[in-house]
């Protein structure tokens, strides 16, 4: 028997004509749902429905729209369904804030506006009370022209995804000729849009635009509940609380008038649950039941200091007294990652986690936290190796590893836009988190790596692991120089590194019981085709010690 959908939304009260009262005025024209769905933030009770309505007449004022959701169990009771308007004024894209739900429920919502359906999305509240496990997938740093999202579809076919955690990079900011990742062998059939940097409030709405119009994404974003925070790309490379390395003033203008330009688009585009201020405070926490709190940091716009720069802060060829200046400025506490207040706000939340028996402390974080000493090449690889990497290497290739000679030589970290580039910023979230008992798991992005590390504080007591997941499609380490392990050289390098990948594209699956936390390094074949497989790479196992965490165990 074949079903009429629309008769049957229809005869649901969703596919009815909007509502006198709320199509009065509203345009009434032809519509497209060009850029999926998304939920995201989910609460024991609460859940943000996404989408965006593209307009047909791109003069089109609001348009009015209706949303349902309905429980996937079909229980008695649970469904939901509402309506409201948008419009130019946040670039037609719909955020709905949908409370009253049943903790631990699935859900299907789909959206209706003049007469066009969207697709349809999958969703789910946290649990509440005794949680049996979490599975959780963690991801970051999609450089479109760079490759096809085939991770994500990956997700997308998992068995089982509670949440995705994306800790940012879902946009890059670049764009044109020559631009990042424009050397890609299928950077011809994905150009940014638009083709230059993006600067002005269009830009970037074009830009988010382009990212959701991929299937692949539209397909993760359908699966299950979102929770993002933002990286530095979404505003500009590098960027901090005043600036950013991808921003001129003289050029481009002021600084903070760009990056609320960013942040307003985001919160457009993202299905993310603002802050009243609409500002760019987004830390926030997650309860996972009885089993886990998650704790999403902001370690960007609110309060990080500028970076510090070799080039210019040490410049060659910096002899003893000049390395110790380098290093003093390098380990002064005024050098803040999160302001007091974020803090405050994790201190307490991870003794509130613990206090209510919750098995893990998960902190959800930008950037790598480990310890990250710049390799000795010639220590590592020796120098009959180290020559033949040399003179394999390209003039600009033979400047970089150079330069890393020179930074290991000295001491010194291999990254300062890192958590390696404030010290004694880390020292102190270790201190939260010696200070609260905390079983902590901390998962990281932005270094386009996979990271297994054991995160020790200064006295050299372990004090969390962290599972850092290499980009969806943005180029590691081991892309730019082919000719040695790049992940293997940092990881007998540097203690704390118990595994190390700069090659492979994928995303961390994090599954969570009370006895332990499983991390499985899920990696795609390949970027640059359709076809691909995918595999684990490698799992790491971790469980809780009345210290803290156990070391890594690989399985």
């Amino acid at each position: 028997m074949r079903i009429d959908r629309r008769r049957v939304l229809t005869l649901l009260g969703f596919g009815a004509a909007a509502t006198p009262a709320m199509a009065q005025g509203a345009y009434s024209g032809a519509v497209e749902f060009k850029h999926g769905v998304a939920s995201g933030d989910p609460l024991a009770d609460r859940v943000i429905l996404w989408t965006r309505i593209t307009p047909v007449d791109p003069a089109a004022g609001e348009i009015a729209y209706r949303w349902r959701l309905n429980p996937i169990d079909r229980r008695a009771g649970g469904a939901k369904s509402g309506e409201g308007r948008t419009g130019p004024g946040r670039d037609w894209t719909v955020k709905v804030d949908v409370t009253g739900l049943d903790a631990g429920r699935a859900y299907t919502f789909e959206f209706e506006a003049n007469g066009a359906t969207s697709p349809m999305g999958r969703t789910r509240t946290l649990p509440s009370g005794p949680t049996k496990d979490v599975v959780l997938a963690v991801a970051s740093c999609t450089l479109y022209p760079n490759g096809y999202f085939n991770a994500y579809e990956a997700i997308a076919k998992l068995p089982r995804v509670d949440a995705v955690l994306h800790l940012g990079d879902y946009i890059y900011e670049y764009g044109g000729p020559g631009s990042y990742g424009m050397n890609s062998a299928v950077a011809g059939e994905r150009p940014h849009d638009p083709p230059h940097e993006i600067l002005s409030l269009a830009d970037y709405r074009t830009r988010h635009a382009q990212y959701k119009s991929d299937p692949l994404s539209q397909a993760a974003h359908a699966r299950a509940p979102w929770i993002v925070v933002w990286d530095d790309h979404e505003t500009a490379n590098d960027s901090f609380s005043t600036g950013a390395q991808n921003h001129s003033p003289d050029s481009e203008g002021d600084w903070a008038e760009r990056k609320a330009r960013a942040v307003k688009v985001y919160y457009e585009w993202m299905p993310i649950r603002e802050p009243a201020d609409g500002g760019p405070a987004i830390h926030r926490s997650f309860q996972f039941g009885d089993l886990a709190s998650l704790f999403m940091l902001e370690t960007r716009l609110t309060a990080r200091v500028k970076q510090l720069n070799y080039d210019r802060d040490l410049p060659e060829p910096g002899g003893p007294a000049e390395v110790a200046a380098f290093k003093a400025k390098l380990a002064d506490p005024a050098r803040m990652m999160m302001s007091p207040a974020q803090e405050a706000w994790l201190g307490a939340g991870l003794k509130d986690s613990v206090k209510a028996g919750r098995a893990w402390q998960i902190l959800g974080n930008e950037v790598v936290m480990g310890r990250l000493m710049a390799p000795s090449l010639k220590k590592e690889l020796g120098e009959a190796k180290l020559a033949e990497v040399m003179a394999k290497e390209t003039p600009n290739g033979r400047t970089r590893l150079q330069r890393l000679e020179r930074l290991a030589g000295l001491g010194l970290p291999y990254g300062l836009d890192m958590w390696d580039g404030y010290p004694a910023a880390r020292e102190r979230l270790y201190g939260l988190v010696k200070d609260a008992g905390a079983h902590a798991i901390v998962v990281s992005g932005d270094s386009h790596a996979f990271w297994a590390n054991e995160l020790s504080d200064d006295a050299g007591v372990r004090r969390a692991v962290e599972f850092g997941t290499t980009g969806i499609t943005s180029p590691g380490g081991g892309d730019a120089i082919k000719t040695f392990p790049v992940g293997e050289v940092f990881a007998a390098a540097n203690p704390e590194v118990v595994f190390c990948d700069q090659a492979a594209k994928g995303f961390v699956l994090l599954t969570l019981t009370r006895d332990e936390a499983k991390a499985e390094l899920m990696a795609v074949s390949t970027i640059l085709a359709k076809t691909y497989e995918t595999k684990v790479l490698k799992t790491f196992r971790v469980t809780r010690e009345a210290s803290g965490v156990s070391a890594l165990s690989e399985t």
